[in-house]
């Protein structure tokens, strides 16, 4: 199996650093607003890995954090009259919410800065003490030229990086490289007692100490969005490493960037869109099956046209479980043919296809790829004439593999059982039988809120879940 290593810049095979254990940290929003399409795409990505190593076999700890201090926070926080911590509350439950709909499972741990101050401080005075840190008015900097190997992820050596520095009003560093650890209190900001006074942590700090505090000195995979390279991941590997004298992270990934109709997304273009705003036009399974459509380290463009190519391909996907489902109902348990063997050894090709296209760095493209070439082939070679066990075994199969890859919710967690929905449908004729059109239009309503699609034909009504 291999992972595109960031900081080697080339594929390396994957050996995690304790047997079958693997640690994952990934950076979570900052909780002062709904996370946008871009973020989407990294906790989508990182959604995704973890179940494939899952799938693969390895016990997997996973640890998100969220940034629930920063300037962004005090400012809402500020115009809103309301602590950070009531912010960051708000939009912590947002995020859920919205990374529930897009199958986003939770974290084995979301920790939280505010709630690691201490650890914070400690690690802040383990580098004061080597000499990687120093002191300036209660402001604490870490001296980037002091860490040997500064620049070594973003592939920039100081004097490249210092031309693109500089030192903002109000800051006292010594060098525009250096950052900070630990920011002196200013009027109307929140506050921690610490050696240095009252202040809060530096972005960069709490992110060392969460990956080091649940996973340990050296975690297996940390990753984020390309835009976390320089300075934040950068910073994480300074400090870190400075402090413990152990390689920080052995496996850097980093998901490529999300363009709107071919531009950078961004407010100032009227392009900037919330996955809030997406979902109320797009179904979040659709949305998921569009980010995974492509490489995770390539970039993807979004647009509309695109879209509607993703949902057309995923009913493409479920069409064929629902005629799998409606088959395992009909089909006999009867003797297998050659035919129908070689017709499974298909379905074993197309598994192995999708294991190695995941095994090679993800390949989440490939891996639909093998979806589609199993829907291909029982479309072409599975009727009501075929032995059960064919049925079975394709639909388990697209099941499974589907699954890894966050789809097929809709179908593995019905909300209403299909004789609920035949009487739903009974209901709905007698209302039309007699002219209550009303009645009827509301219980198709009520039927396509929850994902069921009616269709009527002259042989009846055929229904279909989305």
């Amino acid at each position: 199996m291999l992972i595109y290593n960031t900081l080697t810049r080339r594929k390396e095979e994957f050996v995690p650093i304790n047997g079958n254990k693997v640690n994952i940290y990934t950076c979570g929003p900052t909780v002062y607003d709904f996370f946008h399409v871009g973020n989407a795409r990294v906790f989508i990505t990182f959604d995704m890995v973890r179940n494939y190593l899952k799938f693969r076999g390895y016990d997997v700890t996973f640890v998100q954090n969220f940034t629930d201090i920063d300037d962004k926070m005090i400012k809402r926080a500020n115009e809103e009259d309301i602590t950070i911590k009531e912010l960051g509350e708000r939009f912590i439950a947002e995020y859920f919410k919205d990374a529930d709909a897009l199958g986003i499972q939770r974290a084995d741990v979301h920790p939280r800065a505010t709630e690691h101050i201490n650890d914070i401080i400690n690690l802040i005075e383990i580098l004061i003490d080597k000499g990687y840190a120093y002191v300036v008015d209660g402001d604490v900097y870490y001296e980037a030229r002091k860490f040997k190997e500064y620049g070594k992820l973003s592939r920039q050596n100081v004097d490249e990086l210092e031309a693109g520095a500089r030192i903002e009003p109000g800051e006292k560093k010594r060098d525009p490289m250096d950052f900070a650890l630990w920011k002196a209190q200013k009027p109307g900001e929140p506050a921690w007692d610490s050696p240095w006074g009252k202040g809060r942590p530096g972005w960069h700090i709490e992110c060392s100490v969460m990956a080091m505090r649940y996973l340990g000195e050296t975690i297996d995979i940390h990753g984020g969005g390309p835009d976390l390279i320089f300075p934040h991941h950068e910073n994480e590997i300074a400090q870190s490493e400075a402090a413990t004298g152990k390689p920080f992270a052995k496996y850097f990934m980093h998901v490529g960037y999300l363009n709107i109709n071919n531009q950078k997304m961004s407010k100032s273009l009227g392009n900037f869109f919330t996955v809030r705003d997406i979902l109320k036009k797009y179904d979040p399974e659709v949305l998921r099956f569009f980010m995974l459509s492509s490489h995770y380290r390539s970039p993807i463009n979004f647009s509309e046209d695109l879209m509607q190519q993703a949902k057309n391909s995923l009913e493409r996907l479920y069409n064929a479980l629902y005629s799998m489902e409606h088959l395992e109902g009909t089909a006999q348990d009867t003797e297998l043919t050659e035919e129908h063997r070689q017709y499974l050894d298909k379905l074993n090709a197309y598994e192995q296809e999708f294991v190695a296209a995941m095994d090679d760095d993800f390949n989440t493209a490939g891996a639909m790829a093998a979806l589609f070439n199993i829907v291909r082939e029982y479309n072409m070679k599975v009727n009501e004439k075929s032995p059960l066990e064919l049925v079975k075994r394709t639909k388990e199969l697209l099941l499974n593999l589907g699954s890894v890859l966050g789809f097929f919710r809709k179908f593995t967690e019905k909300t209403l059982l299909d004789e609920e929905i035949e009487q739903k449908i009974k209901e709905r004729q007698e209302a039309r039988k007699n002219k209550n059109y009303a009645l009827a239009d509301k219980i198709r309503d009520e039927l396509k809120a929850q994902g069921i699609i009616l269709e009527d034909t002259p042989t009846g009504v055929r229904w279909k879940r989305l």
